[in-house]
């Protein structure tokens, strides 16, 4: 017997992934301010918008709920919180978190994305690899801590030694190379492992 699925409920995918892209700039805004208020508020942003990821995907996975433009939208909607949550860390402090290294780190994955996108067009699936499965948890990782940190560093005068202490260890800045270099590897695997089918591809266009 065929489950019918609501229409109400195979559009709550779609308006979840929208409402995580529509947080992703405002989270951004907010935490680069100065002000322990508004930095606080955007971190529940910044983890409300994660959680709708978690959310709708179970949802599309229990109710079979999945749709072409929801394949599209929610990579998109996971890539822009993910800059967004990058984007912030130079703001806090350049030498712990260098520009050029986030600039690669966005760079591959809008690459791998525009690739996605273009087989998709082609109807081909490229094949998710585990090693990225990995880079995005690690990443996400990564920016939780970060974030909470760039948080605290506002609280000087209570955590000022700590925050230093760390910051002369520099951690972050260890970590951030490590979650680069990973995350470059995994979109030359991208690549290395689908060539195939983008140069058949490219032959048909």
């Amino acid at each position: 017997m065929t489950r019918i699925i609501p229409l109400s409920v195979q559009k709550i995918p779609n308006i979840l992934s929208g409402f995580r892209l529509l947080l992703a700039p405002i989270f951004l805004y907010l935490f680069i301010q100065d002000q322990i208020f508004w930095r606080a508020i955007s971190l529940v942003i910044f983890f409300i918008a994660a959680a709708t990821d978690f959310i709708d995907g179970y949802i599309a996975r229990r109710f079979n709920a999945e749709s072409d433009f929801g394949v599209f939208l929610d990579p998109l909607a996971d890539k822009f919180l993910t800059f967004a949550g990058f984007i912030c860390l130079p703001f806090l402090d350049p030498s712990q978190f260098p520009l050029w290294a986030i600039l690669l780190i966005v760079v591959r994955d809008v690459a791998i994305t525009a690739l996605r996108i273009f087989a998709n067009r082609k109807g081909v699936i490229m094949q998710t690899r585990y090693m990225a499965k990995v880079k995005t948890a690690i990443q996400m990782m990564y920016l939780y801590i970060a974030l909470i940190f760039g948080l605290l560093m506002l609280f000087r005068g209570r955590f000022g030694e700590m925050i230093q202490i760390i910051l002369d260890s520099n951690v972050f800045y260890t970590g951030l190379m490590l979650v680069m270099i990973i995350t470059l590897y995994s979109g030359i695997e991208y690549i290395v492992v689908n060539r195939a089918l983008f140069s058949s591809q490219f032959k048909k266009s």
